[in-house]
């Protein structure tokens, strides 16, 4: 097929075109590069079967032109991280809301099949003990900047499932759980990876407030097997679908880890929300997936543990280092 991946250079979108060029995929790139980078990419860019396009999913005339040679989108390209979208709001909300809208048009237009790339930030502060993709989102105040990024993606899944049921789109739409790998930037707030490259400088680890949130962590690797099964899959069209791993751990619990595993004589040190990320800013106490529907419709389960995702992390570290 010929896939046009959106976002294709940033973190989960590389590993997404590696894998799509080496099951045969022509794929090309849109990126305008702003989290993403052309080095995540290096590793294709000598295949024929590869191109990159540096250029922005709001350029509606380029875009439409892709989506138009494409058989299949897939919709990455979004702006990401807590600091990203609290510093750049509007920008953020521009790029997550009206750069789908386009997608989703040109896609309707040529009849093309999309898969929209969502995220757990949607259910907002509920923290039930295991999120289904009915349940409801639980948001603070519209002008608590943090959840813009909340909204942004709920309206994405909302226009997603709007071509899906007025228009007839072939749609598909998942909900990333905190992804992490190899080539994830700390730079952005990603909290493993951050934690890593200070571990392996023996620089202190910085938790911001006091650790006792709980996260849970898919690798990559991982994410990309749910990806390509639940994207050429025909009981999935319609649908949200999570994606992630449901073995929870707490920040506190996750940096005395990475210490542990990397050999770190990293100390912890706290820093309250409100330094970190300005005043009224709110975070979420736990996060754990239900990942039975996605088992159910296609037979996936994550296979790597965290120790796994810390060592391929370290040696990625290492190895650009």
């Amino acid at each position: 097929m010929r896939i046009l991946v959106t976002g294709g250079a940033g973190f989960i979108g590389s590993h997404l075109c590696e894998r799509l060029v080496s099951e045969g995929h022509s794929v090309v790139v849109i990126d305008n590069l702003s989290t993403g980078r052309v080095s995540n990419l290096k590793g294709l860019h000598e295949s024929e079967s590869f191109s990159l396009v540096e250029g922005s999913i709001l350029d509606s005339v380029r875009l439409n032109q892709l989506i138009r040679n494409s058989d299949y989108v897939f919709h990455l390209a979004a702006a990401v991280g807590v600091f990203n979208i609290v510093n750049h709001p509007i920008d953020s909300l521009m790029t997550n809301i009206r750069g789908t809208e386009n997608v989703l048009e040109a896609a309707y237009a040529s009849g093309i099949p999309v898969f929209v790339t969502s995220s757990s930030e949607v259910y907002g502060k509920n923290i039930s003990d295991s999120l289904k993709e009915s349940d409801d989102r639980i948001l603070g105040s519209p002008v608590t900047l943090r959840w813009s990024y909340s909204e942004a993606k709920a309206i994405d899944e909302s226009l997603a499932y709007a071509y899906f049921i007025e228009k007839k789109s072939e749609t598909r739409i998942v909900r990333f759980f905190n992804t992490v790998g190899p080539r994830q930037l700390g730079a952005y707030g990603m909290v493993v990876p951050r934690f890593v490259q200070a571990a392996l400088a023996n620089e202190p680890i910085t938790i911001y407030g006091d650790g006792k949130q709980t996260r849970c962590f898919a690798h990559v690797y991982d994410v990309i097997d749910a990806v390509i099964a639940v994207a050429f899959a025909d009981n999935t069209v319609g649908k949200v679908i999570n994606i992630g791993n449901d073995v929870e751990i707490s920040i506190n619990g996750l940096a005395q880890k990475i210490i542990d595993e990397t050999g770190s004589k990293s100390k912890i040190v706290y820093v309250p929300y409100e330094e970190a990320y300005g005043k009224g800013f709110e975070d979420m106490e736990r996060r754990v997936p239900n990942i039975e529907l996605i088992n159910q419709l296609v037979g996936w389960t994550p296979k790597r543990d965290l120790t796994k995702i810390i060592s391929d992390i370290s040696e990625h570290m290492k190895m650009s280092s």
